[in-house]
């Protein structure tokens, strides 16, 4: 037996007690020690805001139930493989499975974490594996002025991956200027929308605001890109298209994980761009983006308290305890 967190209702959270079936051959029983709350997307499902139309698209890996409820979803989960290949047996290993205090899955869906990774940094893979994809879609030059829009779980792992790029100045841009000390951290500039430095080459917008989508055309310099991260679900959103946009030949561009980008699909992988995430988690500045820490029976309170804005912060890290 195992214990699962689930979306009973739109905005009603429970944990369920559920059989875990015995593992195959070519499978892995794995053992939770971790899981993260992805804010951003799991608040929209937790509220019921997934279009009828993404239905499909917005389904996890191992997600159970169907939108909009009774639903089990997530996807940022850390275990220890207790039963399974030889080669895997007593690994840590990061798999994209919702909060459930143990599973079955093939050994396939899961990928080793590095030795030189923590177990509790290495929730932060999806994020990480995220923003790979969208610098992979940018493909940023050296020297490039570029803006982040929104300094959320997201924005922060690309704004720190692109700090890495040799002569680029890059700013952390969001209305909490509290996130200031957390892109300090990362080493990263910061501003408010209304003191942000413009002439931008690229701008990756991940604020899920249409403010925010406005702002980041307007930091674009002529013929430049945003990069738009964003998942809105079900609300609609009104973007400035007149003005400035046409004359000034500005490009919008989405990004999404769901597909290796264009750039890269002939020769990586979906493994491919996951090991990559979770090698540069190596690097202890992503412990910064871990801002809360819970027990797993706190879900249902927890997911409401994001949803309906209580609990501010970055990733919320789920700890397992087991007997």
């Amino acid at each position: 037996m195992a214990r699962a967190f689930w979306l009973r209702a739109p905005g009603e959270g429970e944990i369920r007690s559920i059989e875990v079936p015995p593992p195959g051959p070519d499978d892995v029983e794995v053992r939770t020690l971790y899981s993260g709350v992805s804010r951003g997307t799991e608040t929209l499902v937790f509220r019921g805001g997934v279009p009828e139309s993404q239905f499909a698209a917005m389904r996890a890996p191992f997600q159970d139930g169907e939108f909009p409820a009774p639903v089990k979803y997530g996807y940022l989960n850390v275990g220890m493989v207790e039963h399974g290949p030889p080669a895997l047996l007593g690994r840590t290993v990061f798999c994209l499975y919702p909060h459930q205090t143990r599973y079955v899955v093939p050994a396939a869906s899961v990928t080793a974490v590095p030795d030189d990774v923590p177990p509790k940094r290495a929730v932060l893979a999806g994020t990480l594996e995220t923003a790979v994809n969208a610098l992979w879609d940018a493909a940023p030059l050296v020297g490039d002025r570029i803006a982040v829009v929104g300094a959320g779980m997201v924005g922060c792992s690309v704004a720190t991956l692109l700090g890495r790029f040799p002569g680029v100045r890059v700013e952390l841009v969001d209305v909490d200027p509290a996130r200031a000390a957390v892109a300090e951290a990362l080493g990263v500039g910061f501003a408010t929308p209304e003191k942000a430095a413009g002439d931008c080459d690229l701008v990756v917008h991940a604020s899920a605001t249409e403010a925010g989508l406005t702002r980041s055309l307007e930091l674009l310099a002529d013929e430049g890109e945003v990069i738009e991260m964003s998942w809105y679900g079900d609300r609609p959103v009104r973007v400035p298209l007149g003005e400035f946009f046409h004359p000034r030949r500005l490009v919008i561009r989405s990004s999404q994980v769901g597909a290796v980008a264009p750039a890269r699909r002939a020769r990586r992988s979906f493994g491919d761009r996951l090991e990559l995430a979770l090698r540069l988690l190596a690097d202890p500045v992503f412990d910064t983006l871990v801002t809360d820490e819970r027990p797993f029976e706190d879900l249902p309170r927890l997911m409401s308290g994001l949803a309906g804005g209580e609990l501010p912060g970055l990733c919320v890290r789920v700890v397992y305890e087991h007997d």
